[in-house]
């Protein structure tokens, strides 16, 4: 199953030149990589980066990644933590989220 995480163009860039990553601020805090779901991705884009542009969304296979724990979080929801650096070589596929009318469109997602 795929999962996924949005990256500012600046965190994209330093996953991509240092090989790996210990995630956004907010990781960085909570101590965990947050990543969405298909279904979840673009309620996170929303509430937490309406309007930024320059953004990544990054695609990784969740059985691939250790130690991942699925916790609840907004209205119980289960979501997908990291608990070490992202690798590279974690991430399957990456596309840019261009902003539309004010609005992230998904190309990679159906």
């Amino acid at each position: 199953m795929l999962i996924y995480k949005i990256f500012r163009a600046d965190e994209w860039a330093h996953l991509q030149a240092e090989g790996e990553t210990a995630g956004a601020p907010i990781d960085l805090a909570d101590g965990y990589i947050h990543f969405s779901t298909a279904e979840t991705v673009r309620e996170t884009a929303e509430k937490y980066f309406a309007g930024v542009d320059g953004l990544m969304l990054i695609a990784v296979e969740a059985d691939n990644l250790a130690p991942l724990k699925w916790e609840p979080a907004r209205e119980g929801v289960l979501f997908p933590h990291l608990y070490r650096k992202m690798t590279i070589a974690d991430v399957v596929w990456s596309e840019a989220l261009p902003l539309t009318d004010g609005k992230h469109q998904f190309p990679g997602l159906a």
